[in-house]
């Protein structure tokens, strides 16, 4: 399961936010998919710019998450290292794309259930139960030491 950061939360709903608005929605192009959404919505890169850089490398985002080499300096790695530095692996990669993680999928409304890859309204719904599920593990690491909010130095004068 990824790793849950803020940049991830915030772009899966910011990716999810502007495909309800009708942004352009395409699984087989690569600035248009799943992935493609995500950098979008975490990068300025726009569908094209992340289309041009996605066909420096091999095949499907899925592909080019396994195959891709961190030293080679090629555009796409820049993509991957995005994804990555989000708190995506290579097999997170895929299951964004095939919304696939059985972990997501256990926790949407309604229970487990597969969803449809190229279907606008489950991306949607995966990347927001994703945001969520990523928010819930994050909260849970936080750790607030209350009394040691409240306690503070008395100060004592002597007149």
């Amino acid at each position: 399961m990824a790793y849950p950061t803020i940049e991830l939360i915030e772009g899966l709903r910011k990716a999810a936010a502007t495909l309800r608005d009708g942004a352009y929605y395409a699984w087989g192009h690569h600035g248009a998919c799943n992935c493609g959404h995500l950098l979008q919505a975490t990068t300025q890169l726009s569908k094209e710019e992340i289309r041009a850089y996605a066909h420096t490398g091999p095949g499907e985002w899925t592909e080019i998450a396994q195959e891709a080499c961190s030293v080679t300096g090629a555009p796409i790695t820049l993509l991957l290292t995005k994804l990555e530095q989000l708190g995506l692996t290579p097999t997170d990669i895929h299951h964004v794309e095939y919304l696939e993680d059985r972990e997501v999928l256990k926790q949407l409304p309604g229970g487990f259930r597969w969803l449809k890859r190229n279907n606008r309204e489950e991306v949607i719904l995966y990347f927001e139960t994703m945001a969520n599920m990523l928010e819930d593990k994050l909260a849970a690491r936080v750790s607030i030491p209350y009394g040691q909010l409240f306690e503070q130095p008395v100060a004592v004068t002597f007149m």
